[in-house]
């Protein structure tokens, strides 16, 4: 099935808060009344944006635990503690080596849905194997402030020197299996299309690591049995819709043709056979951007913007966001707002434009959004005013 797709037409949002300034003027509001000050005037929201933290090197992921603590990793392998949203001055301890070299390093990170029963924290990284690094998820649990009893669950093969496209997120669906993105290594965009291998794919497989029966490719001779998806090039973001058990990506097109996809089983989704960029010297990688049997993005970026982490906004905090997708940009240096009418691209708006490199945006357990930043190195968390 080849979906249908149109151009994204980007509106421009406001940053005023955090120290940083605006690019452009409040827009009047037809019910003016005194806002707090640094309020940041969106499409349907108006909202302040609160800045937790300054100094992080490369911050990755981002998660929750049941007490109200918050994780985040830095790509050099290091796992930060925040409670009531401030840096502890604690990190784990018990982190496993990893192959911190370009892209690669301690990436996602994500707990059990049944954290509270089984206790399992979830982490993706690259570690060193042969001179080169291999993408690994692997899973332990907290004595203290120390990671304890680690399990490697899947070791994605063949090991890959320079660092580059190792994707990744991990999320969980209703029935609790693990799905987690692998990138196509960038110098062999072919990979992404070969099944005997691990990358430029979408896997799935039991949260202990077993390989689900159901999998699409578990039959195929010489295939990579977690393979769930495959001609993904390098997706960095990825969020489960549960209330409509919709499993969404965006991955980084080359100079050109980022792409929301919406994931589904054993679907191909063309890279590098179509695609809407070029190479990054000029050169045309493929004419075509539609061939039959090769799924289209739901929608895509053209200039690139970079795409990375995304969430779901479900929460009541939000009234007037919700169900939309809020993807991070690192070349964007933004948050995009993607509006959707079921699987089906609607708009789009900019927000916090000029940030930073945007490396994920995830919603709380108690309902805020947060952002972390790359270069810029910041925590910041938005509060709505309306």
């Amino acid at each position: 099935m080849i979906r249908s797709h149109k151009k994204l037409s980007f509106v421009l949002g406001m940053f005023l808060a955090a120290g940083l300034a605006s690019c452009s003027e409040p827009q009047a509001s037809d019910n003016a009344q005194e806002k707090p000050a640094g309020t940041i005037e969106s499409e349907k929201l108006n909202f302040t944006l609160d800045t937790l933290y300054s100094d992080f090197e490369n911050p990755w992921g981002m998660t929750w635990l049941p007490d109200g603590r918050m994780l985040v990793t830095e790509r050099k392998g290091e796992i930060l503690i925040f409670k009531d949203d401030a840096f502890t001055g604690e990190k784990l301890t018990g982190v496993p080596e990893v192959h911190a070299v370009n892209q690669a390093g301690l990436l996602d990170i994500a707990i059990h849905p049944d954290y509270e029963s089984n206790g399992w924290i979830y982490l993706a990284y690259a570690k060193d194997m042969n001179n080169g690094g291999v993408l690994t998820i692997s899973r332990a649990k907290l004595d203290g402030n120390a990671l304890v009893d680690l399990e490697e669950l899947i070791v994605n093969m063949p090991e890959w020197q320079g660092g580059r496209h190792f994707g990744t997120r991990i999320v969980f669906d209703k029935d609790n299996y693990l799905y987690y993105a692998n990138g196509d290594k960038g110098s062999r965009p072919e990979n992404a299309q070969e099944l005997n291998n691990s990358h430029g794919k979408i896997h799935r497989i039991h949260d202990d690591g077993r390989i689900p029966s159901d999998n699409p490719f578990v039959d195929v001779d010489g295939a990579v049995a977690s393979i769930w998806t495959y001609g993904n090039r390098n997706p960095q973001g990825m969020i489960y819709d549960a209330d409509n058990n919709r499993l969404w990506s965006v991955e980084h097109g080359p100079k050109g043709g980022d792409e929301l996809n919406l994931i589904e089983k054993g679907k191909n989704y063309g890279w590098p056979e179509v695609t809407y960029g070029i190479d990054y010297d000029g050169t045309i990688i493929t004419e075509d951007t539609e061939k039959e049997g090769m799924e289209s993005p739901v929608s895509y970026w053209v200039p690139s913007i970079a795409t990375c982490g995304m969430t779901l906004v479900t929460s009541d905090k939000y009234p007037n966001w919700k169900g939309n997708l809020l993807v991070a940009a690192l070349a964007g240096q933004h948050i995009s707002r993607v509006e959707l009418d079921g699987t089906t691209y609607v708009g789009e708006e900019k927000l916090l434009n000029e940030i930073g490199r945007v490396r994920q945006v995830s919603q709380s357990p108690n309902g805020f959004i947060y952002a972390i930043t790359e270069a810029t190195g910041l925590m910041v968390k938005i509060i709505p005013q309306d």
